[in-house]
């Protein structure tokens, strides 16, 4: 981002900040200050839960003029409206000194539900290509082996694989909002819809005082009352599909996780506030103004709201400040809240919030614990001074980690915080083994990535042991870690392929490296000895030359070994950057990926590529020592989404509809529009 901005686009322009930083991967902009390697604060991030409402409205108004600026406070999850407070907050501020409620109750013990899970996977059907087994994670497409179940353009499609027809559909914009994605998540007979909604944050109000005059940067929300944010819908699908219940809570979506029939959802929230601005006014007027925002604004403006609707009757509710807990140091501008749903009922709950008072943006579970992290990038994006001065400090520069017990099925317990030093690149840097989290992270200025290995010691994450210097002046693209074995790609223009050995927790150490050209930006474990990357492959100089997909020999850990590769020239993978697009079938050995692959022009001057990109799905047989293709398919000139395997056939998911394909002929059995 370069350039001056005029002042009048400040505001907006920290708007926009807010709506878009939540994203993850490249996009994710580089920190320009380095923070020195302090090691992790025994106790610094210590979660303390509110004794009533007055101290929690004083300690999130201290918090938040301390990080307000002239231009606002930056946080993510949402504009902050600056307008009066709505009816339903002045409603819920009648009783902001009063007792908090009683804190979250303990979760009962009961035994671990991925016992049950972990190695019942049905051999007839993929599921979705998840982190750890027996914890599935929403997406686009999901199958029981019985149905597949997909969202296209608001509509939900129940197909049956048996039949290749689709036996249900149920219109999910019938208020009028047109939902753009959505992810499912799949229990019995019944399925939750979870749709990211932005609507809300963009139809809110940010004035602009100029000339006397109050104008609205955007239009107001219709409604100003209204709860805008992430919706979850419970939907039967027993016959034709029906609605049953939905959820709405202020905020946006980070994630969610799935053990049997027990969801956890964790939205992330920002204050209902937002900052007038006038042109005419002196920096130090401008932060005078906002921070008497702070001190007018009530305890309810920060809670974030939520409603549920069965039956036509609409429930509304706020998180408690009892139900609050903050770490020792936090900024006031965000909170995570942790839901549980039961997807086995016939209604939604109001969710059993469970809320910090801190950020987040990667979730991973293994099932019994939840982590949420966020390695507080954002803080650091360059923006307008004077803005930026304040904005970048050597502390933004470490991910905080923050712990819940989700071993039962009951409202979870937040149990222990800590932090590292650097960012993440996804949910596969964190990993639990054997009672301890191995978290690996790229230091702020990309001079080298370290893996700490934590555990948990009272109400804090503390650090067992860390082996540093992996790929210097490179970051991470990739991690996996398998049991006591860690795998680590950096790159900058060449790919070291690192194995970690995590044994003992005290003293990792690197055992072995793999220098080649290109990356992987995925890591697949694919039996025995054997690993599968699928990235792009580069130049000497580290340009990238097109996707490429290879097979590891990481049987011996000192001497890890590239045995086979495939390239594509000028194509790229959707599973390079989601692995949910992954499909390995162990039992026929099949690796399918989808493939955007741009053609030479044939009339056109040299190095000409046609636009848009074919869309096909790439399927290789994964042998041995080799990597062989058997065949692309293609669909309907759209770009293919998702595969899966449901009764030996090989399924492909786009946006216009799904298509069943013989799993060794690859020859079209069925062509399902979902249009």
């Amino acid at each position: 981002m370069t350039g001056r901005f005029p002042r009048t686009a400040v505001a907006a322009l920290a708007a926009g900040v807010l709506l878009t930083a939540g994203c993850t991967g490249d996009a994710k902009p580089t920190p320009t200050r380095t923070a020195p390697d302090t090691g992790i604060p025994a106790g610094g991030l210590r979660l303390v839960a509110y004794d009533s409402c007055q101290d929690a409205l004083a300690d999130l108004k201290r918090a938040a003029k301390e990080h307000a600026e002239a231009y606002g406070i930056f946080a993510r999850g949402g504009l902050m409206r600056a307008d009066l407070p709505t009816a339903a907050d002045a409603r819920a501020m009648e009783g902001a000194g009063a007792p908090g409620v009683a804190g979250a109750p303990d979760a009962a013990a009961k035994a671990d539900p991925n016992a049950a899970v972990a190695g019942a996977a049905p051999e007839a059907y993929s599921g979705t290509n998840t982190h750890e087994a027996g914890v599935d994670e929403p997406d686009l497409v999901k199958t029981d082996g019985r149905r597949i179940v997909t969202v296209v353009r608001g509509v939900l499609h129940v197909v049956d694989p048996a039949s290749k027809k689709v036996t249900g559909k149920l219109d999910l914009g019938r208020d009028g909002i047109q939902w753009s994605n959505a992810d499912l998540l799949l229990s019995g007979d019944h399925a939750l819809v979870l749709l990211r909604e932005t609507y809300g944050a963009w139809g809110s109000r940010a004035p602009i005082i100029d000339d006397g005059a109050v104008k609205p940067a955007v239009p107001p929300a219709e409604d100003p009352d209204r709860i805008t944010g992430p919706r979850l819908l419970l939907v039967d699908l027993s016959g034709n599909p029906r609605l049953l219940s939905s959820y709405t809570m202020d905020g946006s979506l980070v994630d969610a996780r799935q053990v049997g029939a027990t969801v956890r959802v964790v939205v992330r929230s920002t204050p209902r506030l937002v900052f007038p601005y006038s042109a005419r006014a002196t920096e130090a007027e401008r932060l005078a103004t906002n921070r008497e925002v702070i001190d007018k604004a009530g305890v309810a403006q920060w809670l974030p709201r939520y409603e549920v609707t069965t039956d036509g009757r609409t429930k509304q509710g706020q998180v408690e400040c009892g139900s609050v807990s903050r770490p020792e140091k936090f900024t006031g501008t965000s909170m995570l809240s942790v839901l549980t749903f039961d997807l086995g009922a016939e209604k939604l709950s109001d969710g059993q919030p469970v809320t910090v008072v801190a950020d987040g943006d990667t979730v991973y579970s293994n099932g019994t614990s939840l982590y949420v992290a966020s390695d507080q990038r954002w803080r650091a994006v360059p923006m307008p001074e004077p803005a930026t001065a304040s904005r970048v400090r050597p502390e933004d520069f470490r991910t905080e980690i923050y712990k819940f017990d989700t071993s039962g099925s009951d409202r979870p317990r937040y149990v222990a915080a800590g932090s590292v030093p650097g960012w993440l690149i996804n949910q596969y840097a964190l990993s639990e083994w054997d009672g301890h989290l191995r978290v690996a992270t790229t230091a702020a200025d990309n001079s080298q990535s370290t893996v700490y290995v934590l555990r948990q010691d009272g109400k804090s994450l503390v650090q067992t042991g860390k082996v540093g210097g992996l790929g210097k002046n490179e970051r991470i693209y990739a991690v996996r870690f398998i049991g006591p074995v860690g795998y680590v790609v950096t790159f900058r223009q060449t790919d070291p392929l690192y194995t970690v050995d995590l044994t003992d927790p005290a003293a990792p150490k690197v055992t072995g490296e793999l220098k080649i050209t290109g990356y992987s930006a995925y890591l697949h474990p694919a039996g025995e000895g054997r690993l599968i990357g699928i990235g792009q492959e580069a130049s000497e100089q580290g340009r990238v030359q097109g996707m490429q997909v290879s097979l590891f020999d990481v049987s011996d850990l000192s001497r890890p070994d590239r045995l086979a590769r495939y390239h594509v020239k000028h194509a790229s993978s959707e599973a390079e950057y989601d692995p949910h697009a992954f499909l390995y079938w162990p039992a026929d050995q099949l690796l399918v990926v989808p493939l955007n692959s741009y053609r030479a022009v044939a009339d056109g001057p040299a190095g000409k590529l046609s636009k848009p990109p074919r869309g096909e799905a790439l399927v290789l047989k994964v042998g041995d020592d080799k990597l062989i293709e058997v065949g692309v398919l293609t669909q309907q000139s759209d770009l293919i989404r998702r595969t899966l395997v449901v009764d030996g056939a090989l399924w492909t998911a786009s946006n216009a509809g799904l298509q069943a394909s013989d799993m060794s002929s690859l020859d079209r059995l069925a062509w399902i529009p979902l249009s």
